[in-house]
């Protein structure tokens, strides 16, 4: 039985892999911040060790004795300083590549995102050979970019690392990209930015686990892996149909992208030299986001991996019903 150590096991694609471990049968640790985040892995299944990103100490306790490693945690969201993403980012996932290599983990995966390609413009067609963009003006995509360097840089001496790219993660239990989506609906400050009609690729949580699973059994050492749902989808139709499995009907007031492109960066500017208190309404990132064409070739995934979905887009909307469903009872 292989021992794994899982990071951000509290969250959306952190909690299912270690649910997805567990059922596969394997012994899993997973890194706890807080009281509540440690009850939350223990009924999932794993062991919970308290410690966070910054605590070198907790991150060698969790990483000892384990074969594998998975880094789940990040810095999410949009508009908050630069330094905020890097510390957990970067300076984070160096940390953890550190205690995971000096417990003798064998080997590394770690989770990252499309959004390492971002930089303003569409996404089509990419595939890994793709360029990351450090240099993006956006904080997440740069310090998401900026921490796979580290995790290439650390595959050597016998410790493998593996890097695995899903794109807009969605499903049952999403704590994150819909709840925001349906708050924004429903306070009305939801709007369709240059018509939503552009082309996404989307990969379902359940997904995200499987490529996960077998990049970190059949991927090669220092290799780079997108994995999606397979088809791309109509970025408007999708949301709707996920704003719908909560019983919510989406707008159609729609913002040329010209015009919300220029508004997020003046609200960046401002937020950024006033300051002004929490976060800006509209970021750069969210526009291109909910603006641009995303699609992804995950041939090499197909072909080095052995992946393909394990769920349907139609299952996973199904099982988001019922989760709308139990909760109203």
């Amino acid at each position: 039985m292989t021992t794994a150590f899982v990071t951000g096991g509290s969250g959306f694609i952190g909690g299912r892999l270690v649910q997805r471990l567990v059922a596969d049968g394997h012994r899993v640790r997973a890194l706890a911040r807080s009281d509540r985040s440690a009850e939350k892995v223990a009924a999932l299944g794993a062991e919970p060790v308290r410690g966070d990103l910054d605590d070198a100490g907790s991150l060698r306790a969790g990483a000892a004795g384990c074969e594998l490693a998975f880094h789940a945690a990040a810095e999410l969201g949009e508009g908050k300083p630069r330094e905020f993403f890097y510390r957990t980012n970067v300076e984070g996932t160096r940390r953890v590549l550190g205690a995971s290599r000096e417990a003798g983990v064998r080997r590394f995966v770690h989770v990252s995102t499309e959004a390492v390609l971002i930089a303003g413009k569409p996404l089509v067609h990419v595939d890994e050979t793709a360029p990351r963009r450090p240099d993006s003006p956006a904080a997440y995509p740069s310090t998401k970019a900026l921490a796979e360097e580290e995790v290439l840089t650390a595959n050597a001496g016998g410790f493998e690392t593996v890097i695995v790219r899903p794109r807009f993660v969605w499903g049952k239990g999403d704590t994150t990209l819909l709840p925001n989506i349906e708050m924004l609906v429903r306070t009305g400050r939801f709007a369709w930015i240059g018509g939503g009609r552009q082309l996404t690729d989307i990969t379902h949580v359940d997904n995200v686990c499987e490529g996960l699973v077998v990049g970190a059994d059949r991927g090669r050492p220092g290799a780079i892996y997108f994995v999606t749902d397979g088809e791309p989808v109509v970025f408007r139709e999708f949301v709707g149909e996920l704003l719908a499995t909560r019983g919510v009907e989406p707008p159609t007031r729609n913002v040329p992208a010209p015009v919300a492109g220029a508004l997020a960066a003046t609200l960046e500017t401002a937020w950024r030299l006033l300051p002004l208190p929490g976060r800006p309404p509209l970021t750069r990132f969210a526009v291109w986001v909910a603006s641009q064409e995303c699609t992804i070739d995950i041939t090499r995934a197909r072909n080095e991996l052995g992946y393909k979905p394990i769920i349907s887009r139609q299952d996973g909307l199904a099982q988001m019903r019922e989760e709308t469903t139990a909760a109203s009872v």
